[in-house]
C-alpha cells in the first residue's frame, strides 16, 4: 500500500499523518475488498482551493471537507481490477475543516483529519451515502475502521 501526501496548505503539520493514515488503509484492507498493494494520494488544502475545486468540479459553489476522486467508480468495478496495481484516486482534505470540525465535535484534530481520510478513502473504494441503507453501511464501517485507531477522545 502507498499513500502520496501534497501538502498544498503550507502547514507542515499536515505531513505528520502519513502512519496514521497508513494504519487505516491495513485496516480497511482488513474489512473491504480493497487489494493489498492500493495507491492513493492525499492533498492537504487551504478552504479557499477546496471551495474551487467543489464547484469547478462538483458545481457546488462553497467550501467542504473532503473530496475524493476515484479513478473507479463502484464496489463492482473497483472489485474487476485482478492482478492489477490498484490507483486508488486522490482525496483532497480541507485543513481548515478538520481544525473546525474536531472542536464542534469535541475530538481531536487527528480523529478529524482521520475520519476524513477514511471517509475520502470510502468513497475511492466506491461506498456512498446517498441512500440511507448505504449510509448506515459505510458510517458504520468508518466507524469500524477508526475507532480503535483514533480514540474518540476530547481534544487536548
Amino acid at each position: 500500500m502507498e499513500i502520496t501526501i501534497c501538502n498544498q496548505c503550507g502547514e507542515e503539520r499536515w505531513d505528520e499523518c502519513r502512519a496514521d493514515f497508513e494504519a487505516v488503509l491495513r485496516r480497511t484492507a482488513e474489512r473491504t475488498q480493497m487489494q493489498e498493494d492500493a495507491c492513493v494520494s492525499v492533498i492537504f488544502v487551504t478552504p479557499e482551493q477546496i471551495h474551487a475545486i467543489n464547484r469547478d468540479y462538483r458545481g457546488i459553489d462553497r467550501p467542504t471537507d473532503v473530496i475524493s476522486f476515484a479513478l473507479h467508480d463502484t464496489v463492482e468495478e473497483y472489485e474487476m481490477l485482478g492482478g492489477e496495481e490498484a490507483e486508488l484516486g486522490d482525496i483532497f482534505i480541507n485543513v481548515q475543516a478538520v481544525k473546525t470540525q474536531a472542536e464542534e465535535d469535541g475530538h481531536s484534530q487527528r480523529r478529524e483529519g482521520c475520519f476524513l481520510f477514511t471517509h475520502g478513502l470510502l468513497h475511492l473504494l466506491g461506498y456512498d451515502h446517498m441512500e440511507e441503507a448505504d449510509e448506515k453501511v459505510m458510517f458504520s464501517l468508518q466507524d469500524e475502521i477508526l475507532d480503535e485507531l483514533v480514540k474518540r477522545e476530547a481534544a487536548a
